[in-house]
């Protein structure tokens, strides 16, 4: 009992000290804040990236374009065929018309297109499967079944571009564990100097203390306890900014979800995360006044 409450009494006379030091303590909470927000925020955007790419491939649609002899009956009667399909939950049937009339709109080129004869453009059924079984290989069985339909002409999967995105995600989410990495040692240089300098400016208190004879494990538990709230305040910080980060881009990526006909928004750390960016902050910051504490205690000795 006696030893748990000195690292309870330590524990709040540390915080204390820092308290009554408020801009220097600001100082140092935002420069560790920033460290740690820098990595935080860009797992938050891989997250969220990867969020979009998942409910687009989840959305993944087949067009399959019939020849242009399929007559108006043979191509309903190939939709509700379609339909009655467990693996597939919705089929739209475009006709010649209404493609030609959709590329029109939207190519650009409508004068040009009223000058042809007929239309160029064969009927199209949009399959979209089933999300619960929409896998890769799943995907890949549909086509080789849709091709071999003898109304079909072409069988489009567009994936491609989600394979790509998935691999550059990857690439990334690499870059942001070495970038934490790089920011981890960057905050226990941050706590470690400025634990130096708290040891030298208690340089004499120090003395005193070993003089009447205090141990190496006293006199380093309020600087380890120091560099623990380091850490926590700037886990703190960091969550802020990230929070304040996302607050910024949810409009405007509200308006592009919009645009896309998406209910998308923002995912930020959440509790995990929270929790995962202070538990690092306190090890980081403990940790950093431990190598300064190891490095410049011992080299406090009465004369």
């Amino acid at each position: 009992m006696s030893w748990a409450t000195r690292h309870v009494q330590v524990l709040f006379y540390t915080l204390g000290r820092l308290y009554r030091a408020p801009l220097s303590t600001l100082l140092s909470v935002m420069v560790i804040g920033i460290a740690l927000a820098l990595p935080a925020g860009l797992h938050v955007l891989v997250n969220n990236t990867r969020a979009i790419s998942g409910s687009l491939e989840g959305a993944a649609r087949i067009s399959v374009f019939l020849g242009h002899e399929v007559s108006e009956n043979q191509r309903d009667a190939l939709a509700d065929v379609l339909r009655r399909r467990e693996d597939i939950a919705e089929v739209r049937v475009i006709s010649a018309e209404q493609a030609l009339a959709e590329f029109k709109e939207l190519s650009g080129f409508g004068g040009a297109i009223e000058a042809l004869e007929e239309n160029p453009l064969p009927p199209v059924l949009v399959v979209t499967p089933l999300e619960s079984i929409a896998t890769e290989a799943a995907l890949a069985d549909l086509v080789r079944e849709l091709e071999a339909l003898p109304e079909t002409d072409v069988v489009q999967l567009d994936t491609e571009w989600l394979k790509r995105l998935a691999a550059i995600l990857e690439i990334i989410n690499r870059g942001v564990v070495v970038i934490a990495g790089m920011f981890a040692l960057a905050v226990i240089i941050i706590v470690g100097n400025t634990i130096r300098l708290d040891i030298q400016n208690r340089r004499d208190e120090i003395v005193v203390t070993k003089l009447i004879g205090g141990t190496d494990a006293f006199i380093r538990r309020p600087f380890l306890y120091t560099g623990f709230w380091y850490g926590i305040a700037g886990g703190v910080m960091a969550w802020l900014l990230t929070g304040i980060a996302l607050l910024v881009m949810e409009a405007p990526v509200g308006r592009l979800a919009g645009l896309y006909g998406s209910g998308f928004t923002l995912r930020g750390l959440g509790a995990d995360g929270v929790l995962t960016v202070l538990t690092a902050g306190a090890l980081l910051g403990w940790l950093g006044s431990l190598v300064a504490v190891g490095r410049h205690l011992g080299e406090i000795e009465p004369k």
